[in-house]
């Protein structure tokens, strides 16, 4: 079983920051991909930001310049240092993961979501 609990989500006012974690958690093997994806009411659930176990990293056109993903592979934990907020970053942010089983098999993994406010 494996499982990829995100924190640091909240209410913060446009312009602030944020920073979000998520730690994956149980029979691991090794992680490929991991990525942040967010999801606004009505709207649906679109990548903000990737990075590969070797750190290569890609971002959301709406983001570039103001988050920043990164990972801690030996604490299996990736990041989103979210800067300069607006109101329209506002949605619920899940973490996904690739993982790799002891079996060699791969597998997609979601987060279960934390909430990004950002007030006007």
């Amino acid at each position: 079983q494996v499982q990829l609990v995100e924190s640091g989500g909240g209410l913060v006012q446009a312009g602030g920051s944020l920073r979000l974690s998520c730690v994956a958690s149980g029979t691991i093997f090794s992680i490929n991909a991991m990525a942040w994806y967010r999801q606004a009411p009505g709207k649906q659930r679109d990548l903000v930001a990737h990075i590969t176990s070797g750190g290569n990293t890609d971002y959301a056109d709406s983001v570039k310049g103001r988050f920043t993903i990164s990972r801690d592979n030996a604490k299996n934990t990736m990041y989103l240092q979210m800067n300069s907020l607006k109101p329209e970053d506002a949605a619920v942010y899940y973490c996904y993961a690739d993982i790799k089983d002891w079996s060699g098999r791969y597998h997609d993994y979601w987060g279960q979501g934390t909430q990004v406010t950002v007030s006007s």
